[in-house]
């Protein structure tokens, strides 16, 4: 599942520029379902682990199982992609989050609930590597940064509205546990109002063309120069001449081909795992996993922490749009060392008031005076910096870095790698939360000065730089 270059680097103009615009922002649909089922246990996980009793650990567990799921989806997503084409794999992805959404919703024990999850997170990695895959086939060179950055656009919008989805009916029901429409509890309905996007999803996702490329691949020359008519205007019937003489000189890329170098890989794949990881042990998904759950342990109300969630996610999206604006002008870069730097700060920050926090007689931390507002400030300065940053870049870097030859199968690796450090991430927060909240941000904050450095050393600027000028 490689990219269109040349389709891309053609610049579009008038409405081909709308019409590359529209079927990215239905693609990104599938960005969007990511962020919603991955936020939508936020408003329910304290319900849960009343509901079925759950220990720390089998809570995180419970509450991961999607990621792991989410791992698997992104190992196989570019296979299957290839195999039966893009739309129809976003359909797949939101079948699988329907069922996902049904199932969560009528669960019975931890372990069937986690089962769904661990479903649903199949549709979740699915669409987290064929929608910025996608998306960079038919995107011309000079947009692909800001339409790349639609995907993470999408995924903090779908974490927002889900987060609102939780605090509407948890107030509506007068709490999570409470039972709500047909006597179910509240926390089912959070569940059960995800099948309203994947229905959505998987409609839109029927109405996009397939990708050139794919058409290509598969001898249908005269629908990828339609397709390609759209994009790039006159100069189709060339591009399908330019990628069928590619796609004849490609074979069917395979794991065996991102080894070399001194450590076992190529170095830029170890790059872009390492890309991967490190946007993740920063710990930006307990804020969004855990974050009601993280307000009420220091004092707020269970009311008051959704609502301190849901300004969160307003924050994250529209740090995004401003990464989106600057993505293209400043570099990638240079985006990632602001992030790094503003991100260490405040993790440090929160380590340090809730390291030192009184405890009440349950053992919890108390912000007293103006620690509270402190941390909030903190919290949300450090999700403005991961969003203008870390969170959109690392998935238009993911989709451009690699060279073309391996772009497909180097993709779906860095995809499950980030899937699995999320999952370290969100199962050892519970635990690590119970032992102490400094401890948690203190490891966040090293992580972040880490990533700090990393970037400094070792990540190339791709800006402007076509996507067959990839370098291994």
């Amino acid at each position: 599942m490689e990219v269109n270059e040349a389709a891309a680097a053609q610049p579009a103009v008038g409405g081909r520029a709308h019409r590359v615009l529209a079927i990215s922002l239905v693609a990104a649909i599938g960005g969007f379902l990511f962020g919603f089922d991955t936020a939508v246990i936020n408003g329910a996980v304290s319900a849960i682990q009343h509901q079925f009793n759950a220990s720390p650990l089998a809570l995180g567990l419970s509450v991961s199982a999607a990621l792991i799921g989410s791992a698997v989806g992104a190992w196989y997503a570019g296979q299957v992609a290839d195999r039966i084409g893009r739309p129809r794999t976003m359909v797949v992805a939101a079948i699988l989050f329907l069922i996902q959404s049904i199932g969560a919703g009528l669960a019975v024990t931890l372990w069937d609930l986690s089962f769904w999850r661990f479903l649903g997170g199949v549709g979740v990695g699915i669409a987290s590597v064929v929608a910025p895959a996608y998306i960079a086939e038919v995107a011309p060179a000079n947009l692909r940064g800001r339409l790349g950055s639609l995907q993470q656009l999408a995924i903090v919008t779908g974490i927002f509205a889900a987060l609102l989805c939780d605090f509407a009916i948890a107030s509506l029901a007068g709490g999570s546990e409470h039972a709500w429409v047909f006597g179910a509890a509240a926390w089912r309905w959070m569940f059960f109002i995800e099948a309203i996007p994947a229905v959505v999803y998987g409609f839109f996702a029927l109405t996009i063309p397939e990708s050139p490329r794919f058409l290509v691949a598969h001898l249908r020359e005269a629908e990828a120069e339609s397709v390609l008519r759209m994009i790039v205007g006159s100069a189709a019937a060339a591009k399908v001449v330019e990628i069928r003489e590619t796609v004849l000189t490609e074979r069917r890329p395979r794991l065996g081909d991102l080894v070399g170098g001194q450590y076992g890989l190529l170095p830029i794949v170890w790059i872009g795992i390492a890309l991967s990881v490190f946007q993740q042990f920063v710990g930006i998904n307990v804020i969004f996993y855990y974050s009601s759950v993280l307000w009420q342990a220091v004092g707020f109300s269970e009311s008051d922490s959704l609502k301190i969630t849901v300004i969160t996610s307003v924050t994250n999206i529209a740090t995004t749009l401003v990464a989106i604006a600057l993505v293209d002008r400043v570099g990638r870069k240079p985006l990632l060392l602001t992030g790094s730097v503003g991100m260490t700060v405040t993790l440090g920050l929160l380590a340090y008031l809730f390291g030192t926090a009184g405890l009440d007689a349950h053992g919890q931390p108390v912000l007293a005076g103006g620690a509270g507002p402190l941390a909030l400030v903190a919290a949300n300065l450090y999700v403005v910096f991961f969003g203008m940053s870390w969170g959109p870049v690392v998935w238009v870097l993911l989709g451009e870095m690699f060279p073309n030859r391996i772009r497909a199968i180097a993709l779906s690796v860095a995809a499950a790698a980030q899937w699995i450090a999320n999952f370290l991430v969100s199962t050892t927060f519970p635990p690590l939360k119970d032992v102490s909240l400094g401890l948690a941000y203190g490891i966040y904050t090293v992580a972040a000065l880490l990533s700090l450095l990393f970037v400094f050393l070792l990540v190339r600027e791709t800006r402007g730089k076509e996507l067959e000028h990839m370098e291994d």
